[in-house]
């Protein structure tokens, strides 16, 4: 099978690329240039699609004796993952860019371009598993419950799972190191990138206060209605922030205080006692399927969080294809779930598909988003 390798210069799609070697496949390694104006070199641990990074995947390349090349996809990275993060928070949303960038560039954009030169598949150094169910090819977990990254792939559909290859699921992230050593590969060592890859410094306020300029506006708390204080831009705030508010404890009777919703139209932001933050109710929408999908109610298990505990659930579909909606019941409280987060449904360690929150609430959720016990 010919086989693009998705190589990022970081120790994880090296390995992966080796493996997909291994494993008897004809591999071309491809890097990705996102960046419209990439840096040379990589900033501490956060940064990554820099000048050093593509000269890593390079090296590794060589080492493997396969081909290597550099794609351009500045363009559409630009568009459906950057310009998409900004309108998000500027909507009072708090979006997650590494599915968007799943969805849109890795396995879309990438896989299209591959399938357009006659390549197969795409491989990648995410920790996830393949597995073949009986309705065809299934997402899975990683048997490394610290590194696994099912939840950031619970956008792709049936079509690209069947093109897709995760050679690492298998394995621990100190494994692949060790092998990475074994194999002679200078990243080995080499620090992860985290955090948003386009926003090197971790700084996501400062980040978007830069796009879109100070938005000064009001700062509310939901229990009198009182106006407590102001911000500079309420796309700085996410449901279930406490830092950050700029105001004196007490203020507000010494109690803390959390954001509780932001209000793009108005250009508020919301506050409120923690008890304010729980939610059991979600609606989503954007649904995305990894197999084939059904309409009714299922028991399944709930993540909204990257790294968040998966909880037992209730989830009922309505609707058809570009149409569906999911609302999901959880069994236990959450609290700062925010609209705009993804919502990624489990059936054990398959991952059955995922959703974009709209809204959330406790106990049940009215027109409007009006939460009622």
């Amino acid at each position: 099978m010919r086989v693009v390798a998705a190589m990022s210069g970081g120790v994880d799609s090296a390995v992966a690329a080796a493996r997909m070697i291994d494993a008897g496949h004809d591999v071309v390694g491809v890097h990705l240039a996102l960046a419209r104006d990439a840096k040379t070199l990589r900033e501490g641990a956060r940064g990554c699609c820099t000048i050093e990074d593509a000269g890593d995947a390079r090296r590794v390349a060589d080492r493997l004796g396969i081909p290597f090349y550099v794609w351009d996809m500045a363009t559409p990275f630009e568009q459906d993952v950057v310009e998409d993060f900004v309108a998000e928070y500027e909507a009072g949303r708090t979006p997650n860019p590494c599915l968007r960038c799943n969805e849109k560039i890795k396995f879309a954009a990438l896989l299209d371009k591959a399938l357009a030169l006659g390549f197969d598949a795409v491989a990648t150094g995410h920790y996830a598993q393949i597995a073949e169910g009986p309705d065809g090819r299934e997402l899975h977990r990683a048997v490394d419950p610290q590194k696994d990254q099912s939840y950031v792939l619970g956008v792709l559909d049936e079509e690209q799972l069947a093109r897709a290859f995760f050679p690492l699921g298998d394995t621990t992230k100190p494994d692949i190191r060790t092998e990475a050593a074994e194999r002679g590969f200078a990243v080995a060592k080499k620090p992860d990138s985290h955090d948003i890859c386009f926003i090197s410094d971790g700084n996501t306020r400062g980040w978007l206060t830069e796009r879109l300029g100070e938005r000064p506006g009001e700062i509310v708390d939901e229990g009198s209605g009182e106006v407590v204080g102001e911000h500079r831009g309420a796309y700085g705030f996410t449901v279930g922030q406490r830092r950050g508010l700029g105001l004196e404890r007490s203020s507000l009777d010494g109690e803390a205080r959390y954001v509780t919703r932001v209000e793009a139209s108005s250009n508020r932001v919301f506050i409120g006692t923690s008890d304010l933050l729980g939610n059991d109710v979600i609606e989503a929408d954007h649904v995305r399927w990894c197999g084939p999908a059904a309409a009714g109610e299922h028991r399944l298990g709930a993540q909204l969080r990257a790294h968040g505990e998966e909880i037992p659930a209730t989830a009922t579909v309505t609707g058809e294809g570009g149409e569906s909606r999911i609302v999901v019941r959880l069994d236990d409280t959450v609290r700062g779930v925010a609209p705009g987060q993804s919502v990624v449904l489990y059936d054990g360690t398959r991952v059955v598909g995922s959703g974009t929150i709209v809204r959330a609430g406790r106990g049940s959720l009215r027109p409007g988003g009006v939460a009622s016990a």
